[in-house]
């Protein structure tokens, strides 16, 4: 496990919030918060992020060359049991004060203490009604966290919370934002290509979306392909 310089928890909250969404890509976010996390919270060796979505776990950030962390999650992910995936079902904290005598995780304990993760911290992160996670901290000692950092862990697990929501929104919206934008599009060039027929055929609005239809159907393609073909068709110097 690597060791980092410590950082005073008001810094680390600071910096949270300082991030800019339209910066950074939710990947970027969940990396930061495991970094910043291992720096600010007493007894950290190294830091997870669990995210469980439709009660599928994953660990979607980790700290630390061996990937210690990350080799522990996936013990409890394959046993279906641990404290962090407790902690990200309840929402709750989970402290692993001593894993040599921990009994609740059979298994995982032992394997935790083999890898030389000997307590541990999970804390739960309310992102979304459908996704919800939790910060793991490992410590390389037993009783590593005392109650002044538990209550920093969930100080800052909070802000993480909350960081991790927003991202959630942001990236919500702004494929919803796409989505508008492509359906704008097509309905331009539906309405482009509806034009050219009512002026070649001298029909109605109506008539001319059920010729586009009735194309589409034909040959097996969506309207706004074949909206596509007659603006382009129509666009080509006429000999």
């Amino acid at each position: 496990m690597t060791h980092v310089e410590p950082m005073d928890p008001h810094e680390a909250f600071a910096e949270l919030g300082r991030i800019r969404l339209a910066d950074v890509d939710i990947d970027t976010l969940l990396d930061k918060i495991a970094q910043l996390a291992k720096r600010t919270i007493p007894g950290a060796s190294e830091v997870s992020v669990t995210l469980l979505h439709d009660n599928k776990p994953q660990t979607a950030a980790f700290t630390g060359a061996l990937a210690l962390a990350l080799a522990l999650d996936e013990k409890q992910y394959e046993r279906g049991y641990g404290p962090c995936l407790q902690a990200a079902e309840s929402t709750s904290s989970l402290i692993v004060p001593d894993t040599g005598s921990e009994q609740r995780w059979p298994g995982w304990a032992e394997t935790a203490a083999q890898a030389g993760a000997h307590s541990s911290l999970s804390v739960g992160l309310p992102v979304h009604e459908h996704v919800t996670g939790a910060l793991n901290i490992y410590a390389t000692t037993p009783n590593a966290f005392d109650d002044d950092a538990i209550a920093i862990a969930q100080t800052f697990a909070g802000f993480a919370a909350v960081g991790l929501a927003n991202a959630h929104l942001y990236e919500t919206q702004a494929t919803l934002a796409g989505h508008m934008q492509k359906a704008m599009e097509n309905r331009a060039v539906i309405e482009q290509a509806k034009g050219i027929i009512m002026g070649e055929r001298r029909c109605t609005p109506e008539q001319a979306f059920a010729i586009l239809s009735k194309l589409s159907q034909d040959s097996n393609r969506k309207v706004r392909d074949v909206a596509s073909a007659v603006v382009e068709n129509a666009r080509r110097p006429q000999r």
